[in-house]
């Protein structure tokens, strides 16, 4: 059962620091998939570190190489859910987060000097925008679904998959 909060607690913001990957989920707000894309998109966000403004805001970097469905989603209105999940033996639990997400591209972002001090420049790949997100409320539940795993290494560049390429 989850736990609802207004803000990001201080257990929360302990387990965002510590994680190595998590997710955005962002959605069509029509709920119309235009044959290319769909209408609920889940990115997973590996190397790239969330900052923590404060305790109701968040941001970070967003890098070429994906698709773009976080952005337009988030300019047709959608909300936006983070979502950190503990992989650690120790330490079952799942943290998600809430709100409205703003887009801005990395030139024109009074963040984007703090945000670069700290990129991801194991990824190789080309910051294009911040996305900084307004929080409305948190929750923290179990995690028990989320298997045990250790982190080898971020990915590389080298790593990238051909399979699904077409």
């Amino acid at each position: 059962m989850a736990t609802y909060y207004s803000e990001i607690t201080d257990a929360q913001a302990k387990l965002i620091r510590g994680c190595a990957l998590f997710f955005v989920a962002t959605a069509d707000p029509n709920f119309a998939a235009d044959g290319e894309v769909g209408p609920v998109n889940v990115s997973p966000r590996g190397g790239v570190p969330l900052h923590i403004l404060n305790r109701n805001r968040v941001a970070f970097l967003d890098y070429v190489g994906s698709g773009n469905e976080t952005a337009r989603h988030t300019r047709a209105g959608s909300p936006i859910t983070l979502m950190f999940c503990s992989f650690d033996e120790a330490d079952a639990a799942i943290v998600r987060l809430y709100g409205q997400a703003i887009i801005t591209p990395l030139a024109q972002s009074p963040l984007a000097d703090q945000l670069l001090q700290a990129g991801a420049p194991d990824l190789h790949a080309k910051p294009r925008q911040v996305i900084e997100v307004q929080i409305d409320k948190t929750s923290t539940s179990c995690g028990y679904g989320v298997p045990v795993m250790q982190l080898v290494r971020q990915r590389r560049r080298d790593d990238r998959g051909r399979g699904y390429k077409g």
